[in-house]
């Protein structure tokens, strides 16, 4: 990428987007009307529902949910014969039948991308419905859009809409890329220049900043910006920076949340600065960067240690949260059980397919050279890094679900949906994994009086489950998960989620899941790569 000036007619937070157009790049198709959901209804009521409230109490019901104008207005607990409808809440204009169901708060993706700009290049950007309709039928109601790679000016458009239910999509935040790493795009080279960029973007109406790392005074000043500006910040600590400031660093700068891995096992450093390159390291070789990657937290302190509690303490004194996104280095300790998920088949678009084959220069693409060798350093690094993130939680630190779905055979919707169990596997009970997804998510967002918990007063953010979420994740899979029918001893495909409630308009997600399902069909018809045609998987 350039670092040459912007044009001052390039607004703050579309520069990605103009140097990908002045490339010939094809913008992502934006999504303009909706074709799903009912409602929001004047009055709608969920009747006799066992609620999962999104705060850590266990499940409690049959309760019955009346929605006005999009909001919840009255919880009622009944009591009696579910028949008898003296005592209950009277009727509404459409109701939900939810005798044998669960209800739970929508989830909120603290990390999510609406199409990334990196695969621009290669071609794949389907159209934003396909993303859209993947993390609604997941349940995804609120998404923390890190970057708007697509430009500002895009995002908020979808913003808008999104909140005005003009379209069939989550709500939406948009945070921007601030560009001041040499790696991408390189604009910003002094602090005021940082200052000023962030009031820009800020007047704009942005919610808040993505930020890869920047020269320390850089960063500094900017981190002190966003917070007399209220713009909140997350960081993916890239490794071309991070040894000048790592996650710690930067959280007692005031930065809201540190994205991913990058930046804690440097904080956990005791007996070096730089983590242990190859001296033939290059960060333009995506399998190098991967693969040393998956060797870091070995290098930092042991759990228990000192050390390893004195960083603890720290990130909790400053009210610190980790947005985890364990699943979208999954692949990194069994690349087979990746590429070979159940939802390949009908819900991958072809061209992310392609992109996701090792090649040159894809990001995430670097499989070229994956060994036994790197699952197995990755494992190592995930059990210490869920190590801290589930002692992280148990002291009282916030911990997020977020997905980065996109690269590396995690697609949207089923990503978040690993991230629920890979958090399970970390040491959360499930009620704290819901907890993480739905109101630790909305506090981190900023909107913890609006969405995160199945309270009076709370936007209508709902989903309806057919099974009990909290007895095996699995079944929030689009796929649903492979179960045994006893009455006829055979396999059959289990799903729990029926539907998903956003600002009080009702999703049927079987609805959702055809329409994908037409549109990658359809990708894969017009032609199919020979090494697909003789490979154990003729096509996902």
């Amino acid at each position: 990428m350039s670092d040459a000036p912007m044009p001052e007619t390039i607004l703050a937070g579309n520069e990605l987007a103009a140097e990908r157009a002045k490339a010939g790049q094809p913008p992502l198709v934006p999504s303009t009307s909706r074709d799903r959901g009912i409602g929001p209804h004047e009055r709608l009521v969920l009747r006799a529902a066992t609620v999962i409230d999104g705060t850590g109490a266990p499940p409690i019901g049959p309760t019955d949910i009346v929605v006005e104008n999009g909001r919840i207005v009255q919880l009622k607990k009944v009591t009696g014969n579910l028949a008898n409808s003296a005592n209950r809440p009277a009727p509404g204009d459409h109701e939900i039948d939810c005798r044998g169901k669960w209800v739970t708060p929508g989830f909120v993706d603290c990390h999510a991308h609406a199409g990334v700009a990196y695969h621009a290049a290669n071609g794949w950007v389907p159209p934003v419905e396909y993303v859209y309709k993947l993390w609604l039928a997941h349940g995804v109601t609120t998404v923390r859009e890190m970057g708007s790679f697509n430009g500002l000016d895009w995002m908020l458009d979808q913003k808008k809409r999104a909140e005005a239910n003009e379209i069939a999509a989550p709500r939406l935040l948009a945070y921007s890329y601030f560009p001041a790493v040499n790696d991408m795009l390189k604009l910003i080279h002094t602090p005021e220049e940082g200052r000023v960029w962030l009031r820009k973007l800020k007047e704009r109406g942005a919610d808040g900043v993505k930020f890869f790392g920047a020269p320390p005074a850089i960063m500094e000043a900017a981190l002190d910006e966003c917070a007399k500006l209220g713009l909140k910040s997350g960081c993916h600590h890239a490794q071309m920076a991070v040894t000048r400031m790592n996650a710690l660093t930067t959280a007692g700068w005031g930065l809201t949340s540190a994205e991913h891995y990058y930046g804690l096992p440097e904080a956990l450093f005791e007996d070096r600065v730089v983590q242990n390159f190859p001296l033939d390291y290059d960060y333009n070789d995506e399998y190098f960067r991967f693969s040393v990657s998956g060797q870091m937290f070995r290098q930092g302190a042991e759990p228990g240690s000192r050390k390893w509690n004195e960083t603890l303490e720290r990130f909790l004194e400053l009210g610190f949260t980790f947005v985890p996104t364990f699943t979208i280095y999954d692949a990194n300790r069994d690349l087979m059980r990746a590429r070979q998920a159940d939802w390949h088949k009908d819900y991958t678009w072809k061209s992310m397919w392609d992109y996701f084959t090792p090649q040159r220069g894809g990001h995430g693409s670097y499989w070229y050279r994956w060994s036994t060798q790197n699952e197995i350093e990755w494992k190592e690094n995930y059990r210490l890094w869920m190590a801290f993130i589930n002692e992280y939680k148990n002291r009282g630190g916030r911990v997020c679900a977020g997905s980065d779905s996109g690269f590396i055979y995690q697609i949207f919707g089923f990503g978040y949906i690993r991230e629920l169990e890979l958090l399970q596997e970390a040491g959360f009970h499930p009620l704290e994994v819901v907890r993480a997804a739905t109101s630790q998510g909305a506090a981190l967002c900023g909107l913890e009086d609006e969405i995160g918990t199945v309270e009076v007063g709370k936007r209508a953010d709902l989903l309806v489950h057919d099974h009990n979420p909290l007895t095996d994740f699995k079944l929030l899979y689009g796929t649903g998960a492979l179960r045994l029918d006893e009455a006829t001893n055979g396999a059959t495909w289990h799903r729990g989620l029926k539907y998903t409630i956003k600002d009080g308009v009702i999703y049927d997600t079987a609805e959702l899941l055809a329409d994908v399902r037409t549109l990658v069909k359809a990708t894969w018809d017009e032609a199919v790569p020979a090494q697909y045609a003789t490979s154990p998987q003729a096509a996902p």
